[in-house]
């Protein structure tokens, strides 16, 4: 389920990493994305057979411009919600690492169904 995140944050030209996996010795980019996988939980039992999962993600956007945290986060909300992404609300403030870098980020589900016996 992360290569359809990535591939959906990547539509707007800005790199996306796995949470933490910046090193000290790595320079920030000006805005960027991360995103952690905090669970994928089965869902949907019928017969006792697991007909779903439900992937839950945090999707942060940071940037050296205060302004873009807020209006390039709720653009890739809507880009998210159109592939199919579950998203409540607008976000919070993230913390960052990087004085000069302001952190948005947002809470991301996505039900996946299983087919099959």
């Amino acid at each position: 389920m992360e290569d359809l995140l990535i591939e959906v944050l990547r539509k707007s030209g800005y790199p996306v990493y796995l949470q933490g996996s910046l090193t000290d010795d790595d320079k920030y980019p000006d805005h960027f994305y991360t995103f952690w996988n905090n669970s994928s939980e089965g869902a949907a039992y019928y017969d006792n057979k697991e007909r779903a999962l439900i992937y839950n993600y945090d999707v942060n956007f940071y940037s050296c411009d205060p302004e873009k945290v807020y209006s390039q986060l709720r653009a890739s909300i809507q880009e998210l919600k159109s592939q199919g992404f579950i998203i409540s609300g607008d976000g919070y403030t993230v913390a960052s690492d990087e004085p000069t870098h302001d952190g948005r980020g947002v809470n991301v589900l996505f039900k996946k169904y299983i087919g099959g016996n």
